[in-house]
């Protein structure tokens, strides 16, 4: 067989071989079947046939075009034609009149455009720029060739910034072009502060305004944001479109305010005290916050990924360490350190920033207690000190109500404390407010409409069972119901309109129990225990997930992680911290954007 081949001159050479190596095919009857495809056969083609156009050789229709007065002749073959574009498939094969024609006029489309489109169809290449990349995107469309208009949403995607993204969401929009349009309105959340500086964003239409701020994923550090941005939109042209306020305040989480702006935008916005239904409107919403009823609404979730910081904790002496965990990727990632080792603190994150406040440095370097207050910025993942607390707190209880930091109780040497501070994040200035009627540290603490729960803790003679409530309009505390168990060190948060109490120790033994409050019902119950003894332990929120990170099982410092899911009212394990570690703080923030 092989020496007929050879004759026939198919023998195969190894210099071809090495091109297109063949992919062997079984047969029937034994013989050797192999399949072969040439790389370069589609190109070397295309540019024949290309050859051939630029020659008017075997060319059998001619495109006239008559555009606004100017006028050009294309000579083309229908089957090029037919394949890149439906629109001329349809044409030539449909029953459209022009199917037998050999010449075509057209009027739609620029000679410049349909010139760029022709060349890409005879050589699969194109040049864009973004003086031409609309015009090059609706001749595109019109013609329905569909890689033209991929290639032009890359590149589009690539020029999309703050000053122009409203108007190229537009124009996707017009086009039909969804997965381009669906990837502008998702720069825009995540962009939302700089678009609405935008030109574009003053000329909005009402209706596209509602939409794109009553989306989820916006992303801001603060509602007051989308607030003042509805704001500036109205004062654009005040007199034509301060009838949709309302509409449009309706669309923005009020209720996500502080009472403290909405009382400014009450007294002093000109805007809105024009409007007496937006009044009575912010007016309501105020009264609910400083009620402190419960407010059903839904939060903002921003496309950009939210990670969990543990900062801290003691093993053997303090820590410096800092890292966060992916949970959707279940990884941990090491950051920038502390600036100085530090257990038994606490942290939360407002306007996008982590702090860490106060514990206590026990190592080689040193062995005090703090009064440290040191911020952390993902997005140059560096940390900077700002001012101290009044006094050094270790163990110390950490909450947020109005953007504002409260600091609960906390040990300074055999000094327990049963005084609080708060600090003001703008000011950089904290400032001692009302005390608890009892000493507390190990303290957990929580928010839930707005008031300040102070759970357990140790006043240095007995782990705690009661719970404290602080009213910030009052700024005053009273007594609420106590917990099924004593706890110090437990770890504690808000979900729902539930406060959570997770391990602890009793003065016994470090617990895995688990109880939950009910703010509505002022009631304790039990909940599914841990999987883990854990005391001195970081817990905090994360979609929908309560997350339970190292502590002391009374043996050993743990680096394992369980979540619990109120759900199904149950716990499960995941990646365990990068070391074991008690007396660490935590505190759910956007993903660190890492330049290392």
């Amino acid at each position: 067989m092989s020496c007929k081949l050879k004759k026939l001159g198919f023998e195969k050479s190894s210099s071809s071989m090495g091109k297109c190596p063949g992919r062997v095919i079984p047969s029937m009857n034994g013989d050797r079947i192999e399949r072969f495809e040439l790389k370069e056969y589609p190109n070397d083609s295309l540019t024949i046939i290309n050859e051939l156009r630029q020659n008017t050789l075997l060319c059998d229709v001619t495109i006239k075009l008559d555009y606004n007065g100017q006028k050009k002749k294309y000579s083309a073959h229908k089957l090029v034609l037919a394949a890149c574009s439906p629109y001329f498939k349809a044409m030539f094969t449909g029953g459209c009149r022009e199917r037998n024609m050999s010449e075509i006029n057209m009027r739609e489309i620029h000679p410049e455009v349909f010139t760029k489109l022709l060349d890409f169809a005879y050589t699969s290449r194109i040049l864009i720029s973004e003086q031409c990349v609309l015009y090059i995107m609706v001749g595109a469309c019109m013609l329905q060739m569909t890689h033209v208009i991929q290639i032009c949403c890359k590149f589009l995607e690539n020029q999309v910034d703050p000053s122009n993204c409203l108007g190229l969401a537009a124009f996707a929009d017009d086009l039909g072009c969804g997965e381009l349009k669906k990837k502008i309105e998702k720069y825009i959340c995540a962009h939302f502060g700089e678009v609405s500086q935008s030109e574009e964003f003053k000329t909005l239409s009402p209706c596209r305004l509602s939409k794109i701020i009553a989306s989820d994923e916006i992303h801001v550090d603060c509602e007051s944001q989308v607030y003042n941005a509805v704001l500036c939109w109205v004062q654009y042209d005040r007199q034509a479109r301060q009838q949709y306020l309302k509409m449009l305040l309706e669309a923005v989480r009020c209720h996500s305010l502080t009472p403290g702006f909405l009382e400014k935008q009450l007294q002093n916005c000109p805007v809105v005290n024009k409007e007496p239904r937006c009044k009575e409107y912010l007016a309501h919403i105020f009264k609910d916050l400083t009620l402190h009823k419960p407010i059903k609404h839904k939060p903002r979730v921003p496309e950009a990924g939210q990670v969990i910081y543990v900062a801290g904790g003691y093993l053997r002496h303090s820590l410096p360490y800092m890292e966060c965990f992916h949970p959707e990727e279940n990884v941990w990632l090491r950051l920038r350190d502390l600036p100085m080792p530090r257990s038994g603190i606490a942290s939360c994150v407002v306007h996008g920033l982590f702090y860490a406040i106060g514990g206590r440095n026990n190592s080689p370097e040193g062995n005090y207690d703090s009064a440290a207050c040191d911020r952390y910025n993902p997005m140059s993942d560096q940390w900077n000190q700002r001012s101290s607390m009044n006094v050094p707190r270790n163990r110390v209880g950490v909450a947020v109500i109005d953007h504002m930091v409260f600091a609960v109780g906390g040990s300074q040497g055999t000094i327990h404390h049963n005084s609080m501070e708060r600090y003001d994040p703008e000011k950089d200035t904290w400032t001692m407010v009302c005390g608890m009627k009892t000493k507390r540290i190990g303290v957990g603490c929580a928010v839930i409409n707005r008031m300040l729960y102070a759970v357990g803790g140790f006043d240095g003679q007995h782990r705690l069972s009661s719970v404290e409530r602080y009213h910030p309009e009052n700024d005053e505390w009273c007594f609420v119901k106590s917990m099924l168990t004593a706890r110090s060190g437990a770890g504690v948060v808000a979900f729902g309109n539930f406060i959570f109490a997770i391990g602890g120790y009793d003065g016994r033994e470090q617990l895995n129990s688990v109880e939950r409050y009910n703010v509505l019902e002022d009631t304790w119950q039990y909940v599914a225990h841990m999987k883990h003894r854990r005391s001195a332990l970081a817990v905090t929120v994360h979609n929908g997930k309560i997350f339970a990170l190292g502590g002391y099982d009374g043996h050993d410092f743990l680096s394992s992680v369980e979540y619990y899911e109120p759900c199904r009212n149950e716990w499960r394990e995941v990646t365990n911290m990068s070391g074991g570690r008690s007396g660490c703080g935590s505190a759910v923030g956007f993903q660190p954007c890492l330049r290392r």
